[in-house]
């Protein structure tokens, strides 16, 4: 029996880590769409793409792990079927629990990988991200020069540059500053470069002059052949990272500092974050539970499943609509977050009441009366 078992297990294990790898490829794609939307537009290099990609696969995994569950179960369950092994374990005296048991016990560890990365492994990366994009936001010297285009990345700085080569290396180059106090300076060069001093970012300008308004009106101009535009004051910034829900940990959620007006006024969309990062993973188990209830829940059949297959599909889509729909209700009123539970729970209930109400006839009842053969007589009426 152990070695059915594992063989049961591998079956199912196969389809379910290629259907996770797909629909994670696919919903990778999406989100590296959105992200290279920003890093085009702040100008960042391909690593920081790279990044931001990776560190969005947590909370895309866990958004298609029950998926692809039903979809490799209801494959790997097909095909068992159809070729009469499942049958065969019947017919060889294992019961419908034992059967069903590897599966349901793939779906427990998938279970159990998606809620420690619910807790742990997505807010960790979400955190990351958040910090990242930050950065992108705030990095002044990547967003510094646009070829061919006036500039302001700062209050009361205008940048312009002809153009960018592939190294860096930036041409014809025009800076104004306005200064609080009053007057402006002008800067021009023939070439320049934006490099670091230590930690902070400068612009290195190159055969260039600078032209500058004091507010007594005095008119001061210099020529140079290094210039060191120190990019340090405009890149001061006071803003703050905001954690979205989904950024933050379990015990975040579930004990949010009330001091805070953000955390206070959005006390119950933080709580029922936190309900759906428990309840979310018990999706594995109800739509494992539903894929076998499409195969095994039925009579043998040798023209396929397709009508019990479809049926469970539209009521697995359903379940999972209904668990975005309460989570959303939970927001509004703190005691609707016990439905968050409840959902994927009768769903599992309910589709592993239809596997075992089909019942396996292996025993013969021998209560029954044994038939009487007659035997065969000759023409004349003796015994053969």
């Amino acid at each position: 029996m152990p070695l059915i078992d594992r063989y049961l297990l591998r079956q199912l294990l196969g389809p379910t880590v290629l259907a996770t790898l797909a629909l994670a490829a696919v919903a990778l794609l999406s989100q590296s769409l959105s992200a290279l939307d920003i890093i085009v537009s702040q100008r960042q290099s391909a690593l920081v793409f790279a990044k931001v990609t990776l560190l969005a696969m947590p909370q895309l995994i866990n958004m298609v792990l029950p998926v692809a569950v039903f979809v490799a179960a209801l494959v790997a369950l097909n095909r068992l079927h159809t070729e009469q092994e499942i049958v065969v374990c019947f017919a060889g005296g294992m019961s419908r629990w034992r059967v069903i048991a590897p599966a349901l016990r793939l779906a427990a560890m998938v279970t159990v990988l998606a809620l420690f990365m619910n807790l742990w492994i997505q807010p960790a990366a979400a955190r990351e991200m958040r910090q990242t994009l930050f950065n992108v936001r705030t990095d002044l010297a990547s967003t510094l020069i646009r070829e061919g285009e006036f500039t302001q990345p700062a209050p009361g700085l205008t940048v312009y540059a002809q153009s960018v080569d592939t190294t860096g290396l930036i041409r014809n180059l025009f800076i104004h500053q306005e200064k609080e106090g009053g007057g402006a300076t002008t800067y021009t060069a023939d070439q320049g470069r934006l490099a670091k001093r230590g930690d902070r970012p400068v612009l290195v300008m190159l055969k260039g002059s600078n032209q500058e308004f004091s507010r007594d009106g005095v008119l001061n101009f210099l020529s140079f052949d290094e210039y060191i535009f120190d990019l340090g004051p405009f890149m001061a910034s006071s803003e703050l990272i905001h954690y979205k829900p989904s950024d933050r940990y379990l015990h975040e959620l579930f004990f949010p500092d009330l001091q805070q007006d953000w955390e206070r006024r959005n006390r119950l969309k933080l709580l029922a974050e936190g309900h759906a990062r428990l309840a979310t993973p018990l999706y594995n188990i109800a739509f494992m539970a539903m894929a076998l209830s499409a195969i095994i829940g039925g009579g043998f059949s040798r023209l396929g499943y397709g009508r019990r297959i479809a049926a469970l599909a539209a009521a697995a889509v359903m379940v999972r609509i209904a668990g975005f729909i309460v989570q959303a209700a939970a927001e509004s009123g703190a005691w609707l977050n016990v439905l968050q539970y409840v959902v994927p729970t009768a769903a599992a209930y309910l589709a592993l009441r239809g596997v075992f109400r089909q019942k396996v006839h292996r025993f013969i009842d021998m209560r029954k009366k044994p038939v009487r053969i007659a035997r065969p007589h000759d023409v004349s009426g003796a015994p053969a």
